[in-house]
């Protein structure tokens, strides 16, 4: 067999690895009530949980606590059955983050406490158009 055919076929094993790897990691949309009960379950899988960040009624965000290193944060979110939860991401802030409207967190309880490996933001566009008057 010649070697480039050899070399093809270790590239098709790797790619077929890849594929077989992060389907496994493959999570569904839950609410924070049953991403919860998946833990305590015992299913420690990561799962998608939509929100919005929790805002006072002058639209303050609420519950935004930074460490002191700016290397992670906790934040307060509330799904879209209004359960808020703390949720702690060992990352700095994304920026933007504040402007979100709406977020999507990525991760596992872990002694009651969200503990988010990723977030997506959904962000106010900046090509919405605006009323004039």
């Amino acid at each position: 067999m010649k070697k480039s055919h050899l070399f093809g076929i270790l590239i098709i094993a790797a790619c077929i690895t890849i594929i077989m790897a992060t389907a496994g990691d493959a999570s569904t949309y839950v609410s924070f009530g049953e991403a919860q009960q998946l833990s305590t379950n015992g299913k420690a899988n990561k799962v998608h949980v939509v929100g919005q960040l929790k805002k006072s009624t002058e639209g303050e965000i609420l519950g935004l606590e930074p460490s002191s290193d700016k290397l992670s944060f906790s934040f307060v979110m509330v799904d879209h059955n209004n359960k808020e939860q703390k949720v702690f991401y060992k990352e700095p802030m994304p920026a933007d983050f504040t402007r979100s409207e709406q977020v999507v967190v990525i991760g596992s309880y872990r002694d009651n406490i969200f503990v988010a490996d990723q977030i997506l933001m959904k962000c106010p566009s900046k090509y919405q158009e605006k009323e004039v008057s």
